[in-house]
């Protein structure tokens, strides 16, 4: 099983959440960029229907792909 992990960091002249090279909009306090991950971690682990999904890579090629609704990443908040 997968595992995703949401860093609290300083950006922006405020906190925001990273998740690999992906950063959240800026909050103005820890404890607020806190809540956002912790709230977006807990939406991650939902299982749901089974779903078409469609995406970029970095090289800018686009990819669809079938997302198991049962196949849920395990999730964690640092910071």
């Amino acid at each position: 099983m997968a595992k995703i992990i949401y860093k609290i960091i300083e950006h922006d002249g405020g906190w925001a959440y990273r998740v690999g090279d992906t950063i959240s909009e800026t909050f103005p306090t820890h404890e607020l960029a806190r809540q956002a991950a912790e709230r977006a971690a807990s939406e991650q682990v939902v299982g749901g229907a089974e779903t078409g999904i469609v995406y970029e890579d970095k090289e800018g090629r686009w990819h669809e792909e079938v997302s198991r609704g049962d196949d849920r990443p395990e999730t964690e908040v640092e910071g």
